[in-house]
């Protein structure tokens, strides 16, 4: 599908400027509004080098029955229908067909808008309604037409869209279905929809309020709120193009507002409502669940930090040597699992960015591993977003080796130790490297940490895990993991 930038270069070499070209892109982001106030297709057409006219963009209406079945971008307009739209951009004025005209099996009214900007007409938008099929019963049929109408010669006026029009892309952006109420320059209800008059009762504004002030009338219900957006004013009073949220009585209603213009005299505005309570009571729920998940993380490392603790005391306290190392051994496994604790308490998600954690696990099992040498702990290479669970157990893993090549690699000397890691997607490769006095092939490794990691690597992270000697002398480890998902 081409762009509408892709588009206009096809259909002229005098190509639209680029604030041309956002002009539309702002009068397409908003146009569905205008489609379903009006009950009509709209068909934004530009002209060709060829003097005809190219259909580059098109909205059908969520309030009546399309006119255009199949997709119409791309194509040309039929040379009978182009009277209207020579007209409509020689005078800059909105022209509408005298008589409606057949479209296959129904019937059709067209009505031309030239689109102004910077004192030129660079396109013309078609309301095709068709007259077959009757509009969706919303309660606005009296007055919604002359709305539409405004709107269209705002268009041929340059007046809209508005350069404020709020993104539409947000959750909760209110429609024409949801409800619109009509009112005066002075902020006075003229028209409301069923829709409309149902928000307005979530708020607690139970009586009438047709021919009475809007922007009092919520005054009146949310007085004791002690949250009250600052844009509420200007929306209410249909003074600007924007959205605001109101809350009251349990329930949020959030209103945008359409003003209306000739010039600079103002017609009133279009008010758009939409209740939006389940979508913000659900946005709470989860917030309140994420809060919750943060301070258990938060909980469970301050709880191992406790354990370490006492395994460090305990460790004080005892006057065997091998009990000192295995409760030194305890303690830095724990430490390792507090790391990941405390990286998830920081954010929403069940993911961690390992790199930060593998620098506090490989500092921490560098720092208190039992030697009097200097060992250097680098790191090569990016671990990146990995799922909690497994966090968990890389990090117990990497403790594990570089407190083994600490404390029998390189023992009885000064070295270095690097952690090197490359990872293609969910596919990730560790090595452990020292530069110590390596093994002696052959040798069982059966200690308590070689078993816990062999378990790790093959059951939390679906992989595996070698050992062999550097050529130049030393150890190297080597993990292949498969990582979920994440």
């Amino acid at each position: 599908m081409r762009s509408l930038t892709q588009l206009a270069e096809v259909a002229s070499s005098d190509a639209l400027t680029e604030k041309d070209i956002e002009w539309l892109h702002l009068l397409l982001a908003d146009w569905q509004v205008l489609a379903d106030l009006s009950a009509a297709d709209l068909v934004l057409w530009l002209p060709t080098d060829d003097e005809r006219f190219i259909a580059v963009a098109h909205s059908r209406p969520a309030t009546s029955t399309t006119v255009h079945i199949d997709d119409i971008i791309g194509l040309h307009l039929p040379v009978a229908r182009e009277i209207e739209f020579r007209r409509a951009i020689a005078t800059g004025q909105v022209v509408k067909s005298p008589a409606a005209r057949w479209a296959g099996t129904y019937s059709m009214m067209e009505t031309c808008i030239p689109v102004l900007h910077d004192g030129r007409v660079i396109a013309v938008v078609t309301r095709e309604s068709n007259l077959s099929s009757p509009r969706f019963s919303l309660g606005f049929d009296s007055w919604a037409a002359q709305v539409s109408d405004n709107l269209c010669q705002m268009i041929s006026r340059g007046e809209y869209p508005y350069d404020t029009t709020p993104a539409v892309t947000a959750r909760g952006v209110p429609r024409v279905l949801d409800g619109v109420i009509l009112i005066d320059p002075d902020g006075k209800v003229l028209e409301t929809t069923p829709n409309a008059t149902s928000c307005l009762r979530r708020l607690g504004i139970r009586n009438a309020v047709r021919g009475k002030i809007l922007a009092q009338e919520i005054t009146n219900v949310i007085a004791d709120e002690s949250m009250i957006e600052e844009s509420m004013a200007v929306v209410v009073m249909g003074r600007a193009s924007w959205r605001t949220e109101i809350s009251s009585h349990a329930s949020t209603i959030t209103m945008r507002a359409l003003p209306l213009t000739e010039g600079r005299t103002r017609l009133g505005a279009v008010i758009l409502t939409r209740d939006i309570s389940e979508v913000r009571r659900r946005e709470q729920e989860l917030m309140t669940k994420d809060a919750t998940i943060r301070e258990i993380h938060h909980r469970v490392k301050n709880n191992l930090q406790t354990v370490s603790a006492l395994l460090r005391l305990q460790s004080r306290r005892s006057e065997r040597q091998d009990v000192k190392d295995a409760l030194a051994e305890a303690e830095r496994r724990v430490q390792a699992i507090a790391t990941v604790h405390a990286a998830l308490s920081q954010n929403v998600d069940e993911t961690v960015d390992f790199d930060e954690v593998a620098r506090s696990v490989l500092r921490l099992a560098g720092a208190v591993a039992v030697t009097d040498r200097s060992v250097e702990v680098i790191t090569d290479g990016s671990f990146g977003v990995i799922a909690a669970d497994q966090a968990q157990a890389l990090a117990t893993v990497l403790n594990e080796l570089v407190t083994n090549s600490v404390e029998h690699g390189l023992a009885e000397r000064d070295g270095t130790i690097v952690v090197s890691v490359q990872r293609e997607g969910e596919t990730m490769t560790v090595k452990v490297a020292d530069d110590g006095v390596g093994f002696e092939p052959g040798t069982p490794m059966s200690g308590l940490g070689t078993q816990i990691v062999k378990q790790m690597v093959r059951g939390d992270l679906n992989g595996s895990i070698d050992w062999s000697l550097r050529p130049e002398g030393g150890t190297v480890v080597t993990l292949k993991i498969h990582l979920d998902e994440v």
